[in-house]
């Protein structure tokens, strides 16, 4: 029997976000080629003797880019509801132990909460033989977040819809380089802004898949919130024309903001831009590569 299990949780990019005009229920439809990357957030589960409290610690990384005050409760962590949602779907207990070491700054728009759920979700399943469908299990996972269901298996997919509709997509053999600002974007808000810019907003998800391929041009990325991710944070104006200055070709937003991120020519040249970032930009910098959601550690 498993004792303890480590799940890592991947950092997500939106290579091209589409997003259209809310519905009554004010939910944004999107359609959006996802990929994960290898900036992963770990999460140690361990087992409890029947009948004992779940236990949850949060915590940074040591080698975490961007680190920020951990205030927020337990109650609101997506992965400790991601736990009680389980419970809840399976109306039994789950006595585990969590140990969170986080890397993926708060506020970044690289779903670290969505992804840190979804690890969740994996790993309870893993250490405990938890008897539920994948498609049980994607339900749970859509009922936590939009970006929730992609993130259980990762790699990359267009996502569209409110989450729930998920095509495998080439993984792109793609570099990246992310620079972290100061500035942490709130999605809710950044939602807002987008319906005050006032835009015919639609859907465009032909425009989307047109990207896919197994490679993808340093300017080919687009991404529709990025005007009200810079709308609600400004500093980002000035950040990514200092990098774009320094990376001399396009800048680009993932998810809601705040994290920018331009297309590499390959790993070394990556590596290169990102220190050269870190250095000249005074700002925390990684090179990046795209990949499949690591396999968990089985103990």
């Amino acid at each position: 029997m498993l004792t303890s299990v480590t799940v890592h949780a991947p950092a997500k990019i939106n290579l091209a976000l589409s997003v259209g005009q809310p519905g009554p229920d004010r939910m944004h439809p999107i359609a959006s080629w996802m990929v994960t990357t290898n900036l992963c957030d770990e999460l140690l589960l361990s087992r409890l003797p029947a009948g004992t409290p779940a236990r949850f610690a949060i915590e940074w990384h040591e080698d975490a880019p961007r680190k920020s005050t951990i205030d927020w409760s337990i109650s609101q962590d997506l992965a400790a509801r991601a736990h009680l949602a389980l419970e809840r779907r399976l109306q039994r207990s789950i006595p585990v132990q969590l140990r969170m070491r986080k890397r993926i700054p708060v506020g970044s728009g690289l779903g670290g909460g969505s992804s840190d759920a979804a690890a969740m979700l994996r790993g309870l399943v893993e250490l405990f033989a938890l008897e539920i469908s994948p498609a049980q299990l994607r339900e749970v996972a859509h009922a936590l977040g939009s970006d929730v269901p992609f993130l259980l298996e990762g790699g990359s997919a267009i996502v569209e819809g409110l989450g729930e509709r998920i095509s495998p997509a080439p993984l792109p053999d793609a570099h990246l380089v992310a620079i972290f600002p100061t500035a942490a974007c709130r999605t809710a808000e950044v939602y807002t802004r987008f319906d005050q810019l006032g835009r015919d907003a639609r859907v465009d998800a032909a425009r989307v898949r047109a990207l896919l391929g197994d490679t993808i041009a340093s300017h080919a990325p687009f991404n529709d919130l990025a005007a009200a991710a810079m709308a609600c944070a400004p500093t980002l104006l000035d950040d990514a024309e200092e990098f774009r200055q320094l990376a001399q070709r396009e800048v680009h937003v993932s998810g809601s903001g705040s994290t920018l991120f331009v297309i590499a020519d390959e790993a070394m040249h990556a590596e290169a831009l990102a220190q050269a970032a870190s250095r000249k930009l005074d700002m925390p910098a990684r090179a990046l590569r795209l990949a499949p959601a690591p396999a968990s550690e089985l103990v």
